[in-house]
């Protein structure tokens, strides 16, 4: 007797829809024997996870505002993965708008320029993004070079790049010598939804775009092309639907959200550009894209639940010492276990019976 897993004869829609939450349960339980290991209180630990964030104010803002690019990346790569295109690279995107936009802080810094520097910059973002995210689209297309590998490579190439801009051309020369822009002057920042806060005008824009999508997925011709396309690719060549520029469309939707996500993040919450202005938010976001199930309302709600773990993760490092690396390890777990019950979704596990069991039970 074994178990094996046997493919559905269609999908499981029931599945479809908890896959998520056993996959946070599973995650959870993981993580409750890693805490037991670490020698840490496993409910005092889960407590400063995910309850002690809800607890106050500015958490909450925190929250908000680490989710902000997490979902607007997340919405941009679901788009990719509905389409049956692999975009990884969405960290190198994402740094790649933060420079594109900080040219014109940079540019413009103690001058006299007026409100028309931030629109630029988010513009000049979206616009770098998306042409960083032609650049594996394209390979893809014309030389079948695999975008999983060539997305991935240049976040290396982007994250060098801005290295070498706050080391070198672009460090502020009253700046200690540390690896930073100046702080960018108040016409290129992102403006504030609460005096005093955190919160800023680009979780809206994070709203704007979740709607967006919903609208370009729910109601529109080409977001049926880009399910069609990812889901039935033979139906869709009948169809007509050209799979290529679906790719390149995609793909140039996803970098430029992730670019825009960049410089909101840089001229926002950080104030100048600076190497790490990322924790990692282009890959947290594959996490994020995946437990909302590619749909952009469950995107929103997994982008809340992944910037909980950030503020968490931050929490329970000052309050029980917990190394922070445990949130990637939480993180990258909880990828694992969403991975695994999806499969669920397509198989279902069945007991097997071999030849010889079978030949002894008819004896």
């Amino acid at each position: 007797m074994q178990l094996v897993l046997e493919k559905r004869a269609e999908r499981s829609g029931t599945i479809a829809l908890v896959s998520p939450l056993i996959a946070i349960g599973l995650t959870v339980v993981t993580m409750v024997i890693l805490f037991a290991i670490l020698g840490k209180n496993p409910l005092l630990a889960l407590h400063a996870y995910f309850i002690a964030p809800l607890t106050d104010g500015y958490s909450l803002q925190e929250i908000v505002v680490k989710a902000t690019p997490l979902v607007m990346i997340a919405i941009g790569l679901s788009l990719c993965y509905l389409a049956n295109a692999w975009n990884i690279g969405a960290e190198g995107q994402f740094l790649i708008g933060a420079v594109a936009g900080s040219w014109i802080a940079v540019k413009t810094q103690g001058t006299d320029a007026g409100a028309w520097v931030l629109p630029v910059m988010l513009v000049l973002a979206a616009a770098a993004g998306a042409l960083y995210a032609l650049i594996p689209a394209i390979c893809k297309v014309k030389f079948g070079a695999s975008e999983i590998l060539t997305s991935l490579m240049l976040v290396y190439v982007a994250d060098l790049f801005l290295d070498y801009l706050v080391r070198g051309p672009w460090r502020d020369p009253n700046g200690f010598n540390f690896p930073t822009t100046a702080e960018f002057d108040p016409v290129a920042t992102v403006p504030l939804l609460i005096e005093g806060g955190r919160l800023h005008l680009g979780s809206i824009i994070a709203l704007l775009v979740v709607a967006a999508a919903a609208i370009l997925l729910g109601r529109t011709i080409k977001g049926f092309e880009i399910r069609v396309v990812g889901a039935a690719p033979r139906a869709a060549r009948f169809g007509g639907f050209n799979a290529n520029q679906l790719i390149i469309l995609t793909f140039a939707i996803s970098g430029a959200l992730a670019g825009l996500a960049g410089i909101i993040e840089v001229a926002g919450p950080v104030g100048h550009l600076q190497p790490g202005i990322s924790p990692g938010y282009g890959f947290t976001a594959i996490i994020v894209a995946f437990l909302g199930r590619l749909n952009p309302l469950g995107i929103l709600i997994a982008g809340l639940f992944l910037a909980l773990t950030f503020i968490g993760g931050e929490q329970a490092q000052i309050a029980m010492k917990i190394p922070l690396d445990v949130t990637k390890v939480f993180q990258g777990i909880l990828l694992f276990y969403v991975l695994a019950c999806d499969s669920l979704i397509l198989y279902r596990f069945k007991l097997s019976f071999t030849n010889r069991q079978v030949a002894r039970g008819t004896h």
